[in-house]
Parts: C-alpha cells; sequence; structure tokens
C-alpha cells in the first residue's frame, strides 16, 4: 500500500521549533510527531464516539451483561 507524502511550505521558524522541541521531549523524529499528531487531530470525533459506545453497550445488553451506576462510587471516591 503506497502512503501519500504532504508538504506544508512557510512554516514559522519559531512554530518548527515548538514541534521540534515537542518531538525531542516524546523521543520522537520531527516527521513521527507530526503524524501522531495528525492522526490524534483526525481521530473519531464525538458523534462517532457516542456510536461506537451505544453499539457495544446494546452488544452488551443483548448478552446479559449488566452495569452499575457508577455515580454513587465515584461521589465516595472525591469525598475522601
Amino acid at each position: 500500500m503506497i502512503m501519500p507524502d504532504v508538504l506544508i511550505r512557510n512554516i514559522d521558524e519559531k512554530t518548527l521549533n515548538k514541534l521540534k522541541k515537542r518531538a525531542e521531549k516524546n523521543n520522537r523524529s520531527l516527521q513521527l510527531e507530526l503524524k501522531k499528531m495528525l492522526e490524534e487531530y483526525a481521530g473519531a470525533d464525538m458523534d462517532e464516539a457516542r456510536n461506537m459506545v451505544s453499539e457495544i453497550l446494546e452488544k452488551y445488553r443483548a448478552e446479559g451483561r449488566i452495569f452499575s451506576d457508577s455515580t454513587k462510587d465515584i461521589r465516595e471516591d472525591r469525598n475522601r
């Protein structure tokens, strides 16, 4: 599978230096850091995430799985 390339021109030097520092901090090359950033940004949006969660929940319910309401437990943890 051939992967396309993307070329970005005229990047401000200050911006480029920030990106390089971020890549170094994450122990990545600049190219890999930019690729990761783009993949995260292009990831699933909230509607897709909600639909995915709904589908999984329906599947679990169809299998008879029951999940308790964790609100009470979370409130107790916050009050500790």
